[in-house]
């Protein structure tokens, strides 16, 4: 069936030195930017626990890379799986992405917030915790945060509010959006790790770790010496990807292909 299909590919090594592992010992799933979309992440949950059976025992590890609400339909409902998932699985953990980080300055009443939230498809988020599309259009930008502090779950709020910005895995780096290429790790700031681009996407150089990263939208997996980017914009595009990797080999599947 083709709900099962695993779709594989393989993957280009860096240029020197031997290619990155995530250790033998565990088999890790990173899942790009969900927004949203209820029905991709639970087809692609299905993709990942068949592929995962296929391959054998093996301890499996689940990484959201962020960017779990706005845009699609579905945010309040994902954000609680999430959250079930995270209590029931101790190998399932979720990073904080830029659209996290816009919710949680909105659902804290942060009026200043409200504006950019809206352009980043907030409308649609705050549609699956109640408030019409029509109100929310029509309410001034101290009505909506005055709404989402008494209508968004604490628990939500306490839940995305405690995400990390990063994760190590043996030569993997996983991030939402990217680090600041010359700059340590350790001392990697949280608000580049959420939203850079251009510095990042466009250095060539290696990173002290392979970086794989949501964020930055391209048709499909953008794969180079030195990062590994899965948003393939499922919210509008249906295709929501994960990437496989167990010692040092890569695959990919996907939704809607």
């Amino acid at each position: 069936m083709s709900f099962w299909r695993n779709l594989l590919r393989p993957a280009p090594l860096p240029v020197d030195g031997p290619p990155p592992s995530v250790g033998e010992d565990r088999r890790v799933y990173a899942v790009g930017d969900v927004h949203g979309r209820l029905d991709l992440l639970e087809d692609l949950l299905g993709r990942i626990a068949a592929d995962d059976r296929a391959r054998g025992p093996m301890p499996p590890h689940l990484i959201l890379l962020g960017d779990l609400v706005d845009r699609g339909p579905a945010s309040r409902q994902i954000v609680s799986l999430v959250m079930t998932l995270a209590a029931e699985e101790a190998g399932l953990q979720c990073l904080k992405g830029n659209h996290e980080e816009l919710f949680l300055l909105a659902a804290k009443g942060d009026v200043t917030a409200i504006p950019t939230f809206r352009k980043a498809g907030g409308g649609a988020t705050l549609a699956s915790y109640g408030l019409p599309q029509r109100d929310f259009e029509a309410m001034a930008d101290i009505e909506i945060a005055a709404w989402m502090l008494a209508h968004v779950p604490r628990d939500h709020v306490d839940f995305l509010d405690a995400l990390p910005d990063r994760l190590i895995v043996g030569d993997y780096l996983f991030v939402h959006a990217g680090i600041r290429p010359g700059v340590a790790i350790e001392r990697q700031s949280g608000a580049d790790m959420r939203w850079i681009r251009r510095d990042f996407l466009e250095h060539e150089g290696a990173h002290p770790l392979m970086v794989v990263h949501g964020h930055s939208i391209t048709d499909d997996v953008d794969e180079r010496a030195n990062r590994i980017g899965i948003d393939t914009g499922a919210y509008f595009s249906g295709r929501l990807t994960a990437l496989g990797l167990e010692g040092s080999k890569r695959w990919v599947i996907q939704t809607g292909e």
